[in-house]
């Protein structure tokens, strides 16, 4: 799995919060993402008017941070 991550904010206040945009390693690859990534940006911030995007970035989702 390929992995989007959004870091965005909300407008309102000074909430900010992770987001993920995932996609099937065998249709995406982590190039693709990173090239296309704006691209796949826009939709979910329509969606999400009240979140500001700060930055994105695109991952292996096999190596997401975990938290103990």
């Amino acid at each position: 799995m390929i992995e989007l991550l959004i870091s965005a904010c909300l407008t309102t206040g000074p909430v900010c919060k992770d987001f993920s945009l995932l996609f099937d390693g065998r249709e995406v690859s982590l190039m693709t993402c990173t090239i296309s990534g704006q691209a796949a940006l826009a939709p979910w911030q329509q969606d999400h008017p009240e979140w500001q995007v700060r930055r994105w970035l695109c991952r292996h989702a096999d190596r997401r941070e975990v938290s103990l």
